[in-house]
């Protein structure tokens, strides 16, 4: 142990041992996802991704969809190559005396080099509630558009212009809360950002990484009582949809995302059914009808009886003399 350690283990402060591994790799201009391929949501084993000690300025940006900056199991980040190459350090750190393997990290490149470099700017940006802007109800960031509004049933985004979309967010409409509405960023195959709810932003502004479509479902009452359709349209003229809630709307070749729509109905059947939940009543069961009672049958005719037979005539007994 450091003589810092010590002191710091002298004052009462507890420590405790951590090992890390380190990885240098080298990418080509391009843009990249890196997934954590790991079993757990957070904590340890911890994952850091960063530009290499000696990379150019904005040679190399990295964004994640945490704000600390850590990357945990399940989770992706993107990184950005803008030189032709660049040297990515990814650092595993991992508690000493526990039995946790080091987890699979992958990589994936997504698109090409050649956009010019892009201002840093946070994955997951704090931003207004889509029915904070005059009414609408979809919010989408557009490449080189900025953001734009619309409503559940129409479009947001150009169909066949070619501008990627960077992050959306959706508004919970009149009888949903914001936890019955959630939604993902599809970030490669079978890679997926972690869920937001309703009003919460999810992917990033102006630093023209794509997403390549996007999954939303609702939970709860809303699920039965709404139907959810997406549809989408790509930068290489591809189309997915409508798909159901619960399903990842993406092109077959993962190209990034350039318009979509949310259709939310409420269903026909669901308006005279009650909310159920703690403060609702239950409707009182209807009386069972009472039995009809049964037909009483007439009595039967009573026989008249049988005539009684005529004595048998027979001889006069004879007289003894």
């Amino acid at each position: 142990m450091s003589e810092a350690g010590t002191k710091a283990a002298a004052a009462g402060g507890a420590m405790s041992e951590v090992k890390a591994s380190a990885h240098l790799m080298t990418l080509e201009a391009g843009l990249y996802y890196l997934l954590h391929n790991g079993g757990r949501a957070a904590g340890f084993p911890g994952v850091g991704v960063g530009a290499a000690p000696g990379a150019a300025t904005g040679a190399v940006e990295i964004r994640g969809f945490r704000e600390d900056g850590w990357v945990s199991g399940g989770e992706a980040v993107l990184i950005r190559v803008n030189r032709p190459q660049a040297q990515v350090l990814v650092t595993i750190y991992q508690v000493a005396s526990g039995p946790e393997a080091a987890p699979r990290i992958e990589v994936r490149r997504i698109a090409d080099g050649g956009a010019p470099p892009v201002a840093a700017a946070p994955v997951v940006a704090a931003a207004p509630a889509p029915e904070t802007r005059r009414g609408a109800e979809v919010l989408a960031h557009v490449q080189r558009q900025g953001d734009v509004a619309a409503r559940f049933g129409d479009w947001v985004g150009e169909r066949g212009g070619q501008r990627w979309i960077e992050g959306f967010a959706l508004a919970a409409p009149p009888g949903l809360t914001p936890a019955e509405l959630t939604y993902q960023a599809v970030l490669g195959r079978g890679w997926l950002s972690p869920w937001a709810e309703a009003g919460q932003f999810c992917g990033s502004r102006g630093m023209a990484l794509p997403i390549l479509g996007l999954n939303v479902t609702l939970l709860g009452e809303a699920a039965r009582r709404w139907d959810c359709t997406v549809e989408a349209s790509f930068v290489d003229g591809a189309a997915a949809g409508p798909v159901a809630a619960g399903e990842a709307c993406v092109a077959e070749s993962l190209a990034p995302l350039e318009a979509f729509r949310v259709v939310l109905t409420p269903r026909a059947d669901a308006a005279a059914v009650p909310r159920q939940g703690p403060a609702a009543a239950k409707p009182a069961k209807a009386p069972k009808p009472a039995k009809e009672p049964r037909p009483v049958k007439a009595p039967r005719p009573v026989k008249a009886p049988r005539p009684a037979a005529p004595a048998k005539s027979g001889k006069a007994p004879r007289r003894k003399p």
